[in-house]
C-alpha cells in the first residue's frame, strides 16, 4: 500500500489544512491502495516555534496590517528574477525535512504552502530527494516562495495561472482543477432563485480578523433582508449578536460538519466573505453570489485583485448602506447575467470533467515512479556468475 504525505506549514487551521483534507477524503473514497498522513512542517520542527510564528502572524495582521502587506509583497510576491535567500534557519529545515522523509518513509509528497514545496524542491535539485512531488496552490495566484523544479505536478486554480506557469516550467505537469474543495460542498448548476426573503451568510468570523462584529453592528437596521453569520468559534461575537436578540440576524457555531455547511449554503441567497481562496473557491462551487466586505493583508488582497478582474465576486464599499448595495446587485438582472457569464467561464477552465480525476493523476505519478524504479534495477543489475 503506497504512503502519502500531506504538508501544510502550520497547525492554525486554514485553506493549507482543508485542502489537503479534501484531497484525504476523495482518495480515501475512491481508492484503498493508499494510506494517508498530514504534518504540519513548523510544528514537526519545533512546536513551541510554530506557536510564536502562527502569534506573530495573527497579531501582525491584527495590529500592523498595512506593514505586514508591505512585508508579504517583497518576500512572497517578488519578480522571479530575484532569488530567495532564507539565510541561517534553510539548513534546519532542510534537515528536518530529510528527517521527516526518512522517518515516515512516504511513496509520495504533496504539498498545500509553499514553504515545504520550496524545501523538497531544493533537496530533489541536491538529489537528496527523489519522491513524487505535487504543488496543490490554495491561493489564486502562485507566491514566489513555491517550489518550481523537480515538481512532477502542479494543480493550479485558473487557466490565467497556468499560463504564467507554463513559461517558467515548460516541461511540467499542469492541470487546472481550481482550488479543491471538499466532495461533500456538492456542485450547483444553476443560481437558486428563492421567491421569499433574500437570506445572506456573513462569513470570517472565526479568527477576530476582518471586522466582521462592525459590519454585523450594521445590519441591525435591515429591513429587507435575513442574515445568518457564521461566527465559528468566536465565541464573544457569537454572544454579542446573540444578545441583540434580533429575528432577522442569526448567530451561528462552529459547523463541523461539511455537509452541514453545504446545507447552510443551499439554504441562502448570496455569501458575504473575504477573498480566501477556499471560501471563495465553495461559494464558486454552489453557484453563490460573493460580495467580499474586506481583505486581510498578503494574500488575500492579492486573491480579491484576481476576482474583481475576473468579475467573480462584488466588492462592497464600507461607506455606503449595504443593504441597498446588496439588493441593487442581487435584484438586478442584467449584473446577476454578467455574473453568472464569469462563474460559468471560470469553470470552463477546469481540465477535469470529475474531481475523482485527481485520483487517476495521482496513481499514473506513482505508477511511473514504481516502473521507474523497477527499469533502474533491471539496467544496473548485474548477471548472477555461477
Amino acid at each position: 500500500m503506497k504512503k502519502i504525505l500531506f504538508l501544510p506549514l502550520l497547525q492554525m487551521q486554514s485553506g493549507h489544512h482543508q485542502v489537503a483534507e479534501a484531497l484525504m477524503d476523495l482518495l480515501k473514497n475512491h481508492t484503498d491502495d493508499f494510506t494517508f498522513k498530514k504534518i504540519d512542517l513548523l510544528s514537526y520542527t519545533n512546536k513551541s516555534l510554530e506557536k510564536v510564528i502562527t502569534n506573530g502572524y495573527l497579531n501582525w495582521i491584527r495590529y500592523a496590517p498595512e506593514t505586514y502587506n508591505l512585508a508579504y509583497k517583497s518576500f512572497f510576491y517578488v519578480p522571479p528574477t530575484k532569488k530567495h535567500s532564507f539565510k541561517w534557519y534553510e539548513p534546519l529545515f532542510l534537515k528536518k525535512m530529510e528527517q521527516l522523509i526518512a522517518v515516515e518513509k512516504p511513496d509520495l509528497l504533496v504539498c498545500t504552502h509553499g514553504f515545504p514545496s520550496y524545501l523538497l524542491s531544493k533537496l530533489k535539485m541536491k538529489g537528496k530527494c527523489d519522491l513524487p512531488i505535487i504543488n496543490v496552490y490554495t491561493d489564486f495566484f502562485i507566491n514566489s516562495v513555491w517550489g518550481r523544479e523537480g515538481i512532477d505536478l502542479h494543480l493550479l486554480p485558473s487557466q490565467e495561472v497556468k499560463a504564467k506557469l507554463s513559461r517558467k516550467v515548460p516541461n511540467q505537469q499542469l492541470i487546472v482543477t481550481g482550488i479543491p474543495v471538499h466532495q461533500e460542498m456538492t456542485k450547483t448548476f444553476t443560481r437558486k432563485k428563492h421567491t421569499n426573503r433574500l437570506k445572506i451568510l456573513l462569513s470570517g468570523g472565526n479568527s477576530g480578523l476582518g471586522g466582521i462584529l462592525k459590519l454585523a453592528e450594521e445590519l441591525k437596521l435591515s429591513t429587507h433582508l435575513d442574515f445568518l453569520i457564521l461566527c465559528g468559534n468566536n465565541k464573544k461575537l457569537y454572544d454579542e449578536i446573540h444578545s441583540w436578540d434580533l429575528e432577522h440576524i442569526k448567530p451561528l457555531r462552529y459547523l463541523s460538519s461539511r455537509l452541514e455547511m453545504n446545507q447552510l449554503y443551499e439554504e441562502v441567497d448570496a455569501i458575504i466573505s473575504k477573498p480566501g481562496g477556499v471560501t471563495i473557491s465553495e461559494a464558486i462551487q454552489k453557484k453563490l453570489p460573493i460580495f467580499v466586505h474586506s481583505a486581510l493583508p498578503g494574500q488575500e488582497k492579492i486573491n480579491l485583485r484576481y476576482l474583481k478582474s475576473q468579475n467573480l465576486v462584488f466588492e462592497l464599499n464600507l461607506t455606503t448602506p449595504l443593504e441597498s448595495q446588496l439588493l441593487r446587485v442581487l435584484t438586478d438582472q442584467k449584473k446577476m447575467n454578467g455574473w453568472e457569464y464569469a462563474i460559468d467561464s471560470y469553470q470552463q477552465g477546469m481540465e477535469l470533467e470529475k474531481p475523482e480525476k485527481i485520483v487517476d493523476l495521482i496513481e499514473s505519478i506513482l505508477d511511473q515512479k514504481t516502473s521507474s524504479k523497477q527499469s533502474r534495477l533491471v539496467r544496473y543489475s548485474s548477471p548472477l556468475r555461477i
